[in-house]
């Protein structure tokens, strides 16, 4: 049976769909962090991204497939952000290739969560990624902190339907 934490996390990852994207640069300098949209796997068994091939977090990742990726509530200017929950899951994102059989499974639950992603498939240099993560790091606010496994997060998506 999942925990409150594990449920709590597969929330906030499941309801979010922006999250702050580290890669390391291909050519050994300091990492880079941009923004990304991402969609859900079943489960949250793993996360996908679709970008353009001409940004620069693209190149560290065909380089490097090494990521994290923080996601967290949005901050509506009242309170102390410190408090916001937020998750960071850290692990690989390889690309999937145009003519992979899983292409158009992962490419549907793409649209399905941004339809207006739609024409960008007919552009050659974008490219989806498929974002698999082993660490989850948890703040859910002041002193409310945990470390969970994929399969903790899953098991957490699992019991609320994700």
């Amino acid at each position: 049976m999942a925990s409150e934490t594990e449920r709590d996390v597969a929330r906030l990852v499941g309801a979010q769909r922006w999250g702050a994207l580290a890669t390391l640069e291909a050519d050994g300098g300091a990492p880079l962090a941009s923004m990304i949209a991402y969609a859900a796997g079943p489960a949250l068994s793993h996360l996908l991204f679709f970008v353009s091939g001409l940004a620069a977090h693209t190149g560290n990742l065909l380089a490097d497939p090494r990521a994290s990726l923080t996601v967290g509530e949005p901050d509506l200017g009242a309170g102390d952000p410190q408090t916001l929950p937020r998750v960071s899951l850290s692990g690989r994102a390889l690309p999937i290739e145009r003519d992979d059989p899983g292409f158009g499974e992962a490419w549907g639950r793409y649209i399905a969560r941004f339809p207006d992603a739609e024409p960008r498939l007919a552009l050659a240099d974008f490219v989806l990624f498929r974002f698999t993560f082993d660490e989850v790091r948890y703040v859910g606010g002041f002193a409310r902190a945990a470390r969970l496994s994929a399969e903790e997060l899953q098991g957490g998506a699992r019991a609320i339907g994700l």
